[in-house]
């Protein structure tokens, strides 16, 4: 596996202009198999999870063409199979086959889905949401399958304000005859794209954006084009490297107002913004100042995919901040190789680290624990003193396209070995 090998101390200035989201573009993949024509997705990332997911596509029939950020679907060959094999496993996004899958063909079997080590990621959420839909589930504790004889509208009140089963369950009630609600529906960007997206197809849903989504089903869904939103949780890292190497970075492509609780967080510790209609610019700040607590949560709370990459920033921040997570007991191993590097905290809990600055961060040889971590020991190394060597950048390129390239273009001494 390819490491990176970063020199630090190199302050980051100039623009960059972020992918299209990974979380858009994976549900909205699936969501093509919804379709009776071909759909043609515009500024996709071309990134490992991406690849992945098209190739399980290809499995079920479809005929893809991916080129230049833009992936043309067309589903008429579609058949179901079961997809029951390894590299389901490798994948988490391979669940949200589920929902597409039981609203074409009444049924749908694979193997539980891997992904990340983020700790436990149940996936009742989905089976029990999509039991209130009509949905048989077929107890077998190595394989997902679902059946039914005919998909109802209803009343479905989720349990836990899961992304991935807010998507499911709005793919599958789109074709579902009747009205379905679904309160406690998630409300991330990319959950409000996939919605956007199904509409240009002729699904009917509203309240979008919101806790509460109403779905009226529809016979079918025509083909269509759509741009995929940008990613603002990349802009956020590279918001944050900026701040760590006190440049001054433009970055483009994505809402900013989609991280505003992050930015509040970056004015607590004294590091000025400007904010346009879709970029932000970070400006220079020499010294950082101290933020008590973050908790992460559902959106709009702070992100957990910016927990990692933050948690670099308050290394150099001053005093003690409490890092909350709240949605993954696995997600804080990370500290374990900024420790190697100087990095000073304490694991209060599984969910609960206090992290003590401001502290010199050294060059080592570090490892990539999941897609965000990679990213942290990235950021890490971009303020560390002398050379980082950080290996299993696989996890990296299953979430971030062309990471070096663009972190070169704005002064970082980064290569790929």
């Amino acid at each position: 596996m390819a490491t990176y090998i970063i020199k630090g101390k190199k302050k980051l200035n100039g623009s960059v202009k972020v992918s299209g989201s990974k979380n858009a573009a994976l549900p909205i993949l699936c969501a093509t198999l919804l379709a009776d024509k071909k759909c043609t997705l515009k500024n996709v990332p071309d990134i490992a999870d991406i690849h992945s997911l098209i190739s399980l596509l290809k499995t079920l029939g479809c005929e893809i063409e991916f080129k230049n950020n833009i992936v043309i679907v067309d589903p008429k060959n579609i058949k179901n199979r079961s997809m029951v094999f390894e590299g389901i496993c490798n994948m988490r996004a391979s669940i949200l086959l589920l929902g597409p899958l039981l609203a074409r063909f009444g049924k749908a079997k694979m193997s539980y889905p891997g992904g990340c080590i983020l700790g436990k990621r149940p996936v009742d959420v989905h089976l029990r949401s999509l039991e209130k839909l009509g949905a048989v589930v077929v107890e077998d504790n190595e394989i997902l399958e679902l059946k039914t004889t005919k998909l109802k509208g209803a009343e479905i009140v989720m349990s836990e304000m899961s992304v991935t089963a807010t998507e499911n369950i709005v793919m599958a009630a789109v074709l579902t005859e009747g009205k379905t609600t679904v309160r406690l529906a998630a409300t991330e960007p990319h959950v409000q794209d996939l919605c956007n997206f199904l509409n240009k197809l002729g699904a009917k849903i509203t309240g979008i954006g919101t806790n509460i989504l109403n779905i009226t089903g529809v016979k079918n869904l025509r083909g269509g084009e759509h741009s995929i939103i940008g990613d603002y949780l990349e802009a956020g890292t590279f918001a944050i490297a900026a701040a760590l190497t006190k440049g001054e970075v433009e970055i483009k492509g994505a809402n900013p107002h989609d991280l505003d609780i992050v930015w509040n967080k970056f004015k607590e510790l004294g590091i000025p913004l400007t904010l346009a209609k879709n970029s932000v610019t970070v400006h220079p700040c020499k010294f950082l100042g101290h933020v008590d607590k973050v908790r992460t949560a559902v959106y709009p709370s702070f992100p957990t995919d910016l927990q990692a990459p933050f948690a670099v920033l308050l290394t150099q921040a001053k005093g003690k901040c409490q890092v909350y997570e709240t949605l993954f007991e696995g997600r804080l191993n990370y500290l374990f190789e900024l420790e190697k590097m100087g990095a000073k905290f304490e694991i209060l809990n599984p969910h609960q680290a206090e992290i003590k600055g401001p502290t010199k961060l050294t060059g080592v040889p570090i490892s990539s624990w999941d897609i965000r971590a990679g990213a942290a020991m990235v950021l890490a190394a971009l303020v560390a003193f002398g050379t980082t060597e950080i290996s299993n950048i696989g996890f990296i390129d299953r979430g971030y396209e062309k990471l070096e390239q663009k972190l070169r273009k704005l002064g970082a001494d980064i290569k790929r070995v």
